[in-house]
């Protein structure tokens, strides 16, 4: 099934699963508010009206219950890009470089991002996969990591690279408003199958500046579960960032950066396109 949010015509952010070309709107107050239900309670939720999927204006699919956790340097090519832009020998770590982003920064799919400039001048793109949690969990075995997955989505993870490099900790480069865009929507795990065999592109303006596969990964989606659960509660509706393939701005020849009127394009096989138009000004 493919999950999304959407504006009614009240203005309120409603849940919905996609039927065809309409989408059937889900009787909860929130997507996270059904994910957080037991896989028997969402089985036996009722469904309300079906309004015409064309109609709609898609919100973010879920908005995450606090920030959204993402993971560093996780392709190996990606790392090796960085490493050569930033001057130093590529050194990989033994486990996951875990950081977040505020969940203020979440926006919607197709939504125009509102960026900027004295604030930066040097925001980044990076296409990423998105896990989407999908009950409470402690301490998950990498075995087991898979079970507690609700599905899959896109993730631009827009970053002011300036003040990624000042600030050191990564937190405030990555936590500007606008700079998570999300979508378009929620694909279920079951509907995915292997998570770790997914293409994922991105473009710019039509011309395609990442391609990879999600097997490129160095530390797997179980090994990132397992690793962020450990000691620390995972909540229903939460969502991990799983890293970024090679190709991204700053580390190409000369730098390329996000001007006023780019257009940005996250492609995941099985999930669908994440396009997001840019306003800096």
């Amino acid at each position: 099934m493919r999950y999304v949010s959407f504006v009614d015509r009240d203005g309120r952010v409603r849940p919905g699963i996609i039927e065809g070309e309409h989408v059937r709107e889900i009787a909860c107050a929130t997507l996270v508010e059904y994910i957080a239900l037991s896989p028997d309670e969402r089985a036996h939720r009722h469904t309300l009206n079906t309004v015409p999927f064309k109609d709609l204006r898609l919100s973010a699919p879920v908005q995450p219950p606090r920030n959204v956790m993402c993971v560093g340097r996780n392709y190996l090519e990606h790392a090796k890009e960085g490493a050569r832009a930033a001057g130093r020998e590529l050194k990989l770590p033994d486990v996951p470089t875990f950081f977040t982003k505020a969940p203020t920064a979440v926006a919607a799919p197709e939504a125009t991002l509102d960026l900027q400039a004295r604030i930066s001048p040097e925001y980044d793109f990076e296409a990423e996969l998105a896990v989407v949690i999908g009950e409470r969990c402690k301490d998950v075995s990498e075995d087991r990591a898979l079970d507690v997955v609700f599905g899959y989505t896109c993730l631009n993870d827009v970053t002011a690279r300036d003040l990624q490099r000042a600030h050191v900790q990564w937190f405030k480069g990555k936590s500007l408003d606008d700079c998570a865009p999300i979508g378009p929507w929620v694909v279920g795990a079951g509907e995915i199958g292997d998570a770790q065999q997914l293409g994922i592109f991105f473009r710019l303006n039509g011309v395609e500046k990442q391609r990879s596969n999600t097997s490129q990964m160095i530390f797997s989606i179980p090994r990132l579960i397992a690793e962020l659960s450990r000691g620390m509660t995972l909540l229903p509706g939460d969502v991990i960032a799983t890293g970024t393939p090679e190709g991204v701005g700053f580390a190409r020849t000369p730098p390329e950066f996000l001007r006023d009127g780019d257009v940005m394009e996250v492609e995941i096989e099985k999930i669908g396109v994440l396009r997001n138009r840019v306003r800096i000004t």
